[in-house]
């Protein structure tokens, strides 16, 4: 996980200015109040002799995230609405479009945010989640129509729509996967399908020219072409595999472009390159410090679309596990992309979300103690970097404890959600498990 500029996941979400913008320091916009842990993200939690895989301990994590979250939703446009308005999980960033928060970074945000409140059990009975995201639907199937998620206006340059293209399709499939698309108001069915088909279509029309994949730091210039970016590449797919799974149209020669996309960004070591537009030098490979998160969501988006294998899975993973301080050295502090090895502070919880995923697709049966001691062992780094208030925070600003917090619960809760789908699966009808529903 390298030098990109805002986000992710660890992933994450922009709307691009009309016209290009690098992404430059800036002062923090106002958020919400801070906690004392939030403000300093170095404190550790207080002290808790349970093993880090304890499913009471992660239970309860899981709980705390999901109250936080609740007090965190928010409304960009008024500031001072009630809680009970409030739509938005806005992730925050450097980047700046008028001095504000871009659109994309918004519904990216939000949709992270809502899809971690669907995973966590309880939420069919919960009735404030479900309050909560339905606002949520609602603020991301208006943004659609904001200029700033034009794909027609945009006119190339620093590019961060993708991300709530991306985050927007992903949340809402499963939101329909779950049975659990908001009855209320009557249009908001309609909005989610007419969403999901905005954002397929969105991907579709900008992936790079002459080299497939996407990439949020752009060549200027609408038909201008540009490396990709395995950090933003990795996800899209996966999101576009499961619309193709509940039996969307999806472009198969985009799939296929961006897939040997990410295969070129593959060096000789196994790691990934930040970005690339020819195959890697195998003489000058990206050091795998560096690229772990990019290795993780890499191998795991090949190895679903069958061009992986299990021996890259696991190398990934330890090699995640073996260079985690290098990653941890960068957790919260200013900057983006600082030495040694170029690690934007908003890699680490991307990281931990795909090693997750990688876990739960290593065998199961006789071999499934491995999977047990990988948990064990990645939940162990998330308590040591939990926040004191129950929250988690990778950035330098309060408010994106929301993205944080989410996908550190995410991560925690993966062995209960469903495997993502694999490139040739059949497409399907909605199964009898849902993410929403309680853990097992």
């Amino acid at each position: 996980m390298i030098r990109n500029s805002s986000l992710a996941a660890a992933v994450l979400l922009a709307g691009a200015p009309l016209q290009a913008q690098e992404p430059v320091p800036a002062p923090p916009a106002p958020a919400p109040a801070a906690t004392k842990a939030q403000a300093a993200p170095d404190p550790a939690v207080k002290k808790d002799d349970r093993r880090p895989d304890d499913p009471k301990r992660i239970a309860e994590a899981v709980a705390k995230c999901v109250e936080l979250l609740l007090t965190k939703q928010e409304d960009m446009e008024n500031p001072k609405a009630a809680a009970d308005v409030s739509a938005e999980w806005p992730y925050e960033g450097v980047v700046r479009v008028q001095g504000l928060i871009p659109i994309g970074y918004r519904i990216g945000g939000t949709a992270i945010a809502c899809t971690a409140l669907l995973r966590a059990p309880g939420y069919a009975e919960d009735p404030k989640r479900q309050a909560a995201i339905a606002r949520a639907v609602k603020f991301i199937c208006d943004s659609t129509k904001h200029p700033l998620m034009s794909v027609d206006d945009w006119n190339g340059g620093y590019d961060v729509r993708g991300w709530g293209y991306s985050y927007a399709l992903g949340f809402f499939l499963e939101l329909k996967n779950a049975q659990q698309v908001p009855a209320e108001p009557k249009e908001t069915a309609e909005g989610v399908e007419s969403t999901i088909k905005w954002a397929i279509d969105a991907l579709n029309r900008t992936e790079i020219k002459g080299v497939g994949g996407w990439n949020y730091n752009h060549t200027p210039g609408r038909d201008s072409s540009c490396p990709s970016s395995p950090f933003m590449t990795g996800p899209t797919l996966q999101y576009l595999f499961e619309a193709k799974r509940q039996g969307y149209a999806v472009d198969e020669g985009v799939i296929a472009r961006a897939l040997d996309a990410l295969e070129r960004c593959r060096g000789s070591t196994g790691s990934f390159a930040y970005a690339a537009e020819k195959p890697t030098n195998p003489e000058r490979p990206e050091p795998v410090p560096g690229a772990v998160g990019r290795m993780l969501v890499g191998e795991v988006t090949l190895y679903l679309a069958g061009r992986s294998d299990q021996s890259r899975l696991r190398a990934a993973l330890d090699g995640f596990l073996a260079h985690w301080d290098a990653l941890d050295a960068r957790r919260a502090k200013p900057g983006t992309h600082e030495g040694p090895y170029s690690i934007a502070p908003y890699y680490f919880y991307y990281a931990h979300y795909y090693a997750a995923q990688a876990i739960e697709l290593l065998p199961k049966g006789a071999r499934d103690q491995d999977r047990k001691d990988y948990r064990r062992r990645l939940a162990a780094l998330l308590f040591s970097v939990q926040l004191e208030d129950g929250s988690w925070n990778d950035r330098v600003f309060a408010r994106t404890s929301n993205y944080g917090t989410s996908m550190a619960a995410m991560s925690l809760l993966m062995p209960a959600t469903p495997a993502p789908a694999r490139l040739n699966a059949a497409a399907s009808a909605v199964p009898a498990a849902s993410p929403a529903s309680p853990a097992k």
